[in-house]
């Protein structure tokens, strides 16, 4: 196996808020590990068990009861970042996120031979991207 990112964890002062938020957003599953205060993420189809990186198959991960504040608005990036892969309008999902909740830390724009690209603020504080190959004219930034 490569050094690959097989797991992720989201680290959340309140919770159920962030699971009510993800799993609103993104249709994440989670799933309570016992009595701890950590839930299990599904992120879909094809993404457990992918040690082998396998192109177009995601990752799984957790969310786990924060020890300490939550990050301050405008606080630089502590970490890592998490960059989820949409399908379709970035803007449709930042707009949806904004909606339940979230702020919009950077917004959507066009990289070239990338995708379009966005960064939000979770309603914990905690920032993460979306990405998508759908630039804002419709095509796809993969086919040249």
């Amino acid at each position: 196996m490569a050094n690959l990112v097989v797991h992720f964890e989201i680290h959340a002062t309140e919770p159920q808020r962030l699971v009510d938020f993800y799993g609103d957003l993104l249709g994440w599953r989670f799933t309570q590990f016992g009595d701890m205060p950590y839930w299990t993420i599904d992120t879909g189809e094809g993404a457990i068990g992918n040690v082998d990186g396998q192109p177009g198959m995601g990752i799984n991960g957790g969310l786990t009861q924060r020890d300490g504040p939550a990050p301050a608005i405008g606080a630089p990036v502590n970490g890592c970042n998490l960059v989820i892969g949409v399908d379709g309008s970035i803007d449709d999902v930042m707009r949806r996120a904004v909606e339940l909740g979230a702020t919009e830390m950077l917004p959507a724009e066009d990289m070239q031979g990338v995708g379009r690209v966005g960064y939000l603020i979770d309603p914990d504080g905690n920032g993460f991207g979306l990405i998508s190959p759908v630039l804002s004219d419709g095509t796809s930034a993969m086919t040249g």
